[in-house]
């Protein structure tokens, strides 16, 4: 019997289940690489477009894991010595977490993980675990590549277009029964023919891309590789080798790239200060690509005209947080890509991971982020070990 600690975030107040919108949601899969995702054995334990990724959804895990003779933990406490987390991670062969709500495997956690030969992230991003210090232990870490890329791509668009057309504030007027229309629009604009840059151009920041172009926008990107001509080409991007040369004449600059010690701070004074007047921030990628106080002072000066992000340090975010009440921010708590869309992806691939581990089959290489105590799969594409 192996045991599997599942961090997931917690039911909503109301409780659960919820009473959903929809009856039913589009069976809309995934690709990695080009090919279609793998599919797992047998029926999921879910019905897709119901809420599996709080603590009652268990990620429709259990009945799978108990008919196989493996114990399932479930819980959305994970911080602190005296944490439910932390009381069974000494018992656990297998830890899943999500980056919306991440049980943050230190390296001091890992030691304390003798039994751990799994970490697996239901959803994208693993940089909560400490990456070098898995390949050092031999555990393997693994996330469902791509599947709710296209969930983080269709927030960004949100945030793009609410942060310059004002809707946030706007949206806030007509709720409190009035009808400033002056103050409404005094800092609305359109889209149309502003200069978007993109850090990062894999799946998610071109998704972004694709889904930017029918708006009218210049489109410009930066990353260490150039993407294929052909695609450049069907899109009209611009792509720039180094940071600086996009950001000093850019409207909108957007973060969609992993976190590693050679991206934190990444945004910064100084790079603020390179900006033109009046540039929004939208980031979907990691809070610490940005330094946190020179980005509410860009705010506060009025240099940078919004900040708009789905991702804070640490996560939850404490009630306190200065992100939560500095000027024209449009931030959200994470939840980009745990749509239930997205939910029904992850658990999926999740549950595929799984079947691959107890089975003794390969991993999907794509979902490999450390195998072997090495970088490999997504991780060799995305992360750096130091």
């Amino acid at each position: 019997m192996s045991t599997v600690l599942c961090v997931l975030y917690p039911d909503p107040q109301a409780g659960y289940p919820p009473k959903y919108a929809r009856d039913e949601i589009p069976d809309i899969g995934w690709n990695v690489n080009g090919r279609p995702a793998p599919t797992p054995e047998g029926p999921l334990g879910f019905k897709p477009g119901e809420l599996v990724g709080c603590v009652s959804g268990e990620l429709g895990l259990r009945s799978y894991l108990e008919k196989n003779g493996h114990r399932l933990i479930v819980t959305s406490d994970k911080d602190g010595e005296q944490s439910e987390f932390e009381k069974y991670l000494p018992e656990a062969e297998v830890v899943i977490s999500q980056p919306f709500w991440p049980a943050y495997l230190t390296k001091e956690r890992l030691a304390k993980a003798s039994k751990l030969r799994l970490a697996l992230t239901a959803g994208i991003g693993s940089d909560h675990v400490d990456l070098k210090a898995a390949a050092q232990a031999g555990i393997t870490v693994a996330e469902v590549t791509g599947s709710n890329s296209v969930s983080v791509a269709e927030h960004t668009v949100m945030m793009i277009l609410s942060q310059v057309r004002n809707y946030l504030p706007a949206h806030g007027i007509s709720v409190n029964g009035v009808w400033n229309i002056a103050d409404c629009v005094e800092r609305g604009y359109d889209v149309q023919g502003m200069k978007y840059g993109a850090v990062g151009a894999g799946r998610i920041g071109l998704a972004v891309l694709r889904r930017l172009k029918p708006f009218g926008l210049e489109l410009h990107y930066h990353q260490r590789h150039p993407l294929d001509p052909e695609i450049e080409k069907e899109l009209g991007l611009t792509y720039h080798p180094d940071l600086e040369s996009m950001i000093t004449d850019i409207d909108i600059l957007s973060l969609q790239l992993p976190l590693y010690p050679s991206t934190e701070n990444m945004l910064n004074a100084e790079t603020f200060g390179m900006m033109k007047r009046g540039t929004y921030i939208i980031n979907c990628g990691r809070a610490k690509l940005v330094d946190r106080d020179a980005v509410m002072e860009a705010l506060r000066s009025g240099h940078i005209a919004g900040y708009a992000g789905d991702v804070w340090y640490p996560e939850p975010a404490p009630a306190d947080h200065p992100w939560r009440t500095m000027p024209f921010n449009g931030m959200t708590p994470h939840i980009s890509g745990t749509t239930l869309s997205a939910q029904a992806r992850y658990a999926a691939g999740t549950l595929d991971i799984l079947q691959c581990y107890f089975d003794k089959r390969p991993i999907c290489e794509e979902y490999l982020v450390v195998d072997g105590g090495n970088l490999a799969g997504v991780g060799a594409q995305s992360y750096e070990l130091k």
